[in-house]
């Protein structure tokens, strides 16, 4: 049975966009016409669009925010026209309105295109790279960019190429614990404020705030600089969130999870992350625990889970194992 403790949600309702001139900086493109448009132009959508059947003459479903992007194929059929049905064909495209359009490959463009360019103020750029590689690039590019996002207070660390999220009351011990994995040779991604993007139906990433990176606050210490103090293996810009880790202080009485047979997840941005409670406790090494609780989930993923593999022990054994009743949840 799935638990799913609590949610982390994009409470800020805010429509995200990256302005034409970052992109055009990011990705190495080169600005042919229109340029004082790219300044203006904010892109609000990670979909592109290569409106081949466009120029053919279907467009009822033409949309107006997406980036155009022409390859060879929609080049070479603008080739095979004559001026006037180029021309004639290439305004009603244009006339639609778009944000931009980029030709790969560093294609010539047509001159209908940069004057039309000119006329309906939209920018013509020019990338060097294949049509395809051109287009998962900036796809991928916009998604973290145009990302549903939320800040939490939490710490990341990676631990074993896994991104964990280290979430818990003032005062329970996170940024010791983090501080205890990095000198265990582990990474920081952030401390106290976790920026997190859905960059996919699947993938968390997180950051840390420009303004925090690289820091970690030790009470009755201050801010620690991690990359001085440690060197710059000792921190990570970003990772992907794989595992949440909850601490909270022992209470006396309180039933904590003991066997592992049933999976927690925490919901964050519409994605389900695997989760577990920790307890806190004078005592407890809670960097070995988190290390062992990546190492653990991590075998879920592949497919292994110990939980269940006892489970199938005991029963084999038709009933519990031989000595005691330590494994009371299964009697």
């Amino acid at each position: 049975m799935d638990k799913k403790p609590d949610s982390v949600s994009d409470d800020t309702n805010e429509k995200y966009s990256v302005s034409l001139a970052k992109i055009i900086k990011e990705m190495q493109l080169k600005l042919l016409c229109c340029f004082n448009g790219a300044e203006n132009v904010n892109i609000t959508t990670p979909d592109l669009n290569r409106p081949g059947l466009e120029i053919a003459g279907y467009t009822e479903d033409f949309t107006h925010d997406r980036i155009q992007l022409m390859g060879n194929s929609e080049m070479m059929y603008l080739g095979s026209l004559d001026s006037t049905s180029r021309r004639e064909k290439l305004a009603k495209l244009f006339g639609m309105g778009f944000p931009c359009l980029i030709i790969a490959r560093s294609l010539t463009p047509y001159p209908e295109m940069l004057e039309l360019g000119e006329q309906y103020g939209i920018p013509v750029l020019s990338a060097e790279i294949a049509t395809t590689s051109l287009y998962s690039e900036l796809n991928r590019y916009l998604c973290v960019q145009l990302a549903p996002r939320a800040t939490i207070h939490a710490g990341l660390v990676e631990v074993y190429g896994e991104g964990v999220l280290i979430r818990g009351k003032s005062g329970v011990g996170k940024s010791e614990t983090m501080l205890e994995l990095i000198k265990r040779g582990h990474r920081l991604v952030a401390d106290d404020l976790v920026e997190i993007r859905r960059v996919s139906h699947k993938t968390l990433v997180g950051s840390a705030p420009d303004i925090i990176r690289h820091l970690i606050e030790i009470r009755g210490v201050g801010f620690v600089d991690v990359k001085r103090l440690y060197g710059v293996g000792a921190v990570k810009l970003t990772e992907n969130i794989q595992l949440v880790i909850e601490l909270e202080k022992w209470v006396e009485g309180k039933e904590y999870e003991r066997v592992g047979l049933e999976d927690t997840f925490t919901e964050i941005l519409g994605i389900k992350v695997p989760s577990v409670t920790i307890p806190v406790m004078p005592g407890r090494n809670l960097a070995v625990i988190v290390e062992a609780a990546t190492m653990n989930n991590r075998q879920k993923m592949m497919g292994y889970n110990a939980a269940q593999e006892l489970n199938k022990r005991v029963f084999e054994n038709g009933g519990a194992p031989e000595g005691g009743s330590s494994f009371s949840p299964y009697y």
